[in-house]
């Protein structure tokens, strides 16, 4: 992990392992939301990184009341992963206040039945929704167009969202399935701190096991609800090689062009 001025949760994929290959350095990065950018990350990004696309996957309310701040050179994408369409038809949706102060709340939501149950579907509604696929399928594809320079994927925390979008990444460019979950529970290391203050006041308050997944899921990372939601596609596709052409538009030779432009 990379330390940044007001980046936080970023890391460069490069130097993880694929097969006797690595990934590429300083091409394949992901983070946090970058609102709070200061000029010597953002010039760090425009000259050191040569940011070439900024993909965010926050919901439109996210995005509005925290705008990325600009990178010179570099295009901004905004790339909803989550229905909030679905959620509102569903009956289950959140304010969008509550999301954006999450913190403030979650100890009092992690006794909810509904909090439980979005803890339980967080994963599962990424990688199964018509609509997420989607949006996961144009974020590789505008990768694949992306020749040189660099790209970075977000969403607020840098850690679910995003770490799904990597997941993807990592998978079609040949990585195994360890090198993926070990990257996606490095975020339990940057959020930890708060995690385990949560969880302290959950247990404060009476609160179980059902109650602390709540905040680790929204809070952290979820390496055990990661783990099945990986094997939910491994049941029901197959491979993730299947699930990538069938839901994701990416073929062996998108894999293959993707290998040599980003592994070395």
């Amino acid at each position: 992990m990379t330390d940044f001025d007001k980046i936080i949760n970023f890391r460069d994929l490069g130097g993880l392992p694929v097969g006797k290959k690595t990934v590429r350095p300083m091409r394949l990065l992901r983070s946090a939301h970058l609102s709070d950018a200061s000029p010597s990350d953002i010039s760090r990004l425009q000259n050191e990184y040569r940011l070439r696309k900024i993909f965010d996957f926050r919901t439109y309310p996210e995005a509005e009341s925290a705008p990325d701040k600009v990178i010179p050179g570099a295009e901004h994408i905004l790339l909803p992963t989550l229905d909030e369409e679905e959620e509102r038809r569903s009956g289950e949706a959140v304010p969008a206040q509550t999301w954006l102060n999450l913190p403030k709340h979650i100890v009092q939501l992690s006794f909810t039945a509904l909090f439980q149950k979005k803890a339980r579907e967080l994963y599962p509604s990424l990688v199964l929704s018509e609509y997420s696929q989607l949006q996961y399928a144009a974020f590789l594809n505008m990768i694949l167009e992306t020749p040189d320079g660099a790209v970075i994927w977000h969403c607020s925390q840098g850690k679910d969202r995003t770490g799904i979008g990597a997941a993807f990444v990592l998978s079609a460019l040949g990585a195994d399935r360890e090198t993926i979950i070990a990257d996606f529970d490095l975020s339990n290391r940057q959020y930890a701190p708060i995690v385990n203050e949560l969880c302290a006041q959950v247990q404060a308050q009476g609160g179980g096991e059902d109650e602390m997944d709540v905040v680790r899921a929204f809070m952290g990372v979820s390496t055990r609800n990661f783990r099945a939601a990986l094997a939910m596609i491994d049941e029901r596709w197959g491979s993730m090689d299947t699930y990538l052409e069938q839901c994701l538009g990416i073929n062996a030779q998108d894999r293959m062009l993707l290998q040599s432009r980003y592994l070395q």
